[in-house]
């Protein structure tokens, strides 16, 4: 039986150099790491590193119980990499990290477009010294267009993007996802685009640069509203947790909390009115299709919510499940993380670390089950510049630019 080390991984061999910080490039490169990859990440001793490291109030402690570097915001982007403090505005600091690049396959940066152009670390430098190299820059609005100069954070892109417009309550103000969600879908369409263009460097040879923005990446995940938009013409509006296309999809107020209502199809709307003991709604001509149940949005939910509220949010769901019904509870972190679910799928795992006061630090796992290459947490979000002497001997140079352990 192969033991951790012998297990296979789908990424080994792979050489990632991460001039990334804050979420979207480090969120692909975790990812990246977690498949098997070698992750060297580059951090300016300037600021201490990742500006995350510094993004409060939670850090792991260490054993004397004082706050450490590691905080959780860049724990939930960083393991399973190496941290390598290298200062790239000087002429050492930037041979150092060519050198790097010289080794690697893939380069991930999140600079402004044009700004690694004065190091000498920018694509087109890069590629032409290196013409296999995946070279992928993330940036606000992109390379090109008339916004390409302006910084992007995740609030800036849900707002630009248009998912702000339909996120809240319909008489409320725009609202943003409650976690960076454009910055963590970005990464992601960075991963995919890293592993699509190393498919085609390892079939031809050939490299390429990816320019990728968040922005970009927002818009295109606005999926079936944007779709929606173009189909019509008609600017989609906030429901609050109501759907666009669905009726009735929404949250419902029990004597006891809220529950989670997602009538999918006609069949299913019959079966929940009569597990409510409201069968003539089911049968109501108003109701029968859900096109109908979208055109009669505003009475449906009036009749169907004095029921609901009447009944206990449990005695709800067991109904619901027992006429397969989809319906769901609407948990805190807390319920979600220590529900029964969640345990049996391990989606928290605990990985050493040396210099926390538990000996490790909880992280949420990687989603991806894979059934030969699983992925594997090898090592804990990294100190600032711990491996800066190790990674820097393999060059054979110990840079005096490069500062930490």
């Amino acid at each position: 039986m192969m033991g951790a080390s012998d297990t296979p991984r789908a990424l080994e061999g792979l050489y990632v150099l991460d001039l990334s910080r804050i979420l979207a490039g480090p969120t692909a490169t975790q990812m990246l790491g977690d498949l098997g990859a070698t992750v060297i990440k580059v951090e300016n001793p300037k600021t201490e590193g990742d500006d995350t490291r510094g993004w409060g109030p939670n850090y792991a402690k260490d054993k004397n119980g004082q706050p450490t570097d590691l905080s959780a915001y860049f724990m939930s982007a960083n393991r399973n990499k190496q941290s390598v403090a290298i200062d790239i505005s000087t002429t050492e600091g930037q041979q150092t990290v060519r050198q790097l690049a010289a080794r690697a396959d893939v380069v991930i940066e999140n600079y402004k477009p044009d700004g690694l152009v004065k190091y000498g670390l920018d694509h087109a430098t890069l590629l032409a010294a290196h013409p296999g190299l995946v070279y992928c820059s993330i940036s606000g609005f992109g390379q090109t267009g008339p916004n390409r100069d302006l910084p992007g954070y995740d609030l800036m892109a849900q707002g630009y993007g248009g998912v702000m417009s339909l996120t809240g309550a319909p008489d409320g103000m725009p609202t943003k996802v409650g976690v960076g969600i454009a910055d963590v879908m970005c990464g992601m369409y960075a991963t995919i685009g890293i592993l699509a263009a190393l498919r085609h460097r390892d079939a031809t040879g050939e490299g390429q640069h990816i320019d990728l923005s968040l922005v970009d990446a927002q818009m295109a995940w606005l999926i079936n509203e944007g779709c929606n938009f173009l189909v019509s013409g008609d600017v989609p509006e906030r429901r609050g947790n109501a759907h666009p296309n669905i009726v009735p999809y929404d949250a419902f107020e029990a004597s006891d909390g809220h529950v989670l209502v997602a009538v999918g199809n006609d069949a299913q709307f019959v079966r929940f009115c009569d597990c409510l003991d409201a069968s003539e709604l089911g049968r109501d001509p108003r109701y029968t299709t859900n096109l109908l149940r979208i055109e009669n949005r505003v009475s449906l939910t009036a009749a169907l919510s004095p029921i609901l509220r009447a009944l206990p949010k449990d005695e709800i769901l067991a109904r619901m499940h027992a006429a397969k019904v989809p319906g769901g509870p609407i948990h805190n972190v807390a319920e979600a993380l220590q529900s029964d679910q969640a345990l049996a799928r391990g989606t928290v795992v605990e990985v050493p670390h040396a210099d926390v006061a538990d000996g490790h630090v909880q992280l949420l796992a990687n989603p991806l089950k894979f059934s030969r290459t699983p992925v594997q947490y090898r090592t804990a979000p990294p100190r600032f510049g711990q491996d800066t002497k190790a990674v820097l001997a393999t060059l054979g140079d110990a840079n005096t630019q490069a500062k930490g352990s």
